[in-house]
């Protein structure tokens, strides 16, 4: 791929830390999101995301280990997965959806959105804590 898309933003006190590589077929969300704007935070990683799952690839993963997030987010992140879910490339794309095992709605979060999910190879990564 020529001229892959590659995005790293630092996680402030209320936005997650995000990395897309596109050459590595990779995206990463890390720590908490419940920022006002989500529509806007969110829009670039979307926009690119939406003409990603159009090109060919052989493997795609997005490591998801948010420990907080708002029910703005939960909105966002759903809609990014079923984007991912319904496009043509569903089951080539590995989510990996970490959580602590004493943050319960992170986890029921998790479970929930892995009902909704028909072709992503969803993965419920338990961490113990602190590690």
């Amino acid at each position: 791929m020529d001229k892959s898309f590659k995005l790293e933003r630092e996680k402030s006190d209320l936005t997650p830390y995000i990395l897309i590589d596109e050459a590595e077929c990779y995206m990463r969300f890390e720590g908490e999101s419940y920022h006002e704007n989500v529509i806007k935070f969110f829009k670039e990683i979307i926009d690119w995301l939406k003409v990603f799952l159009l090109k060919d690839f052989e493997q795609f993963t997005f490591d998801c280990e948010l420990s907080y997030f708002s029910s703005a987010t939960v909105k966002v992140l759903l809609n990014i997965l079923l984007d991912m879910d319904n496009s043509k490339n569903g089951g080539k794309i590995t989510v990996n959806w970490i959580c602590d095992k004493r943050n319960k709605i992170i986890l029921e979060c998790g479970e929930d959105f892995s009902e909704d999910l028909k072709n992503l190879k969803f993965k419920i990564i338990i961490k113990e804590a602190g590690g």
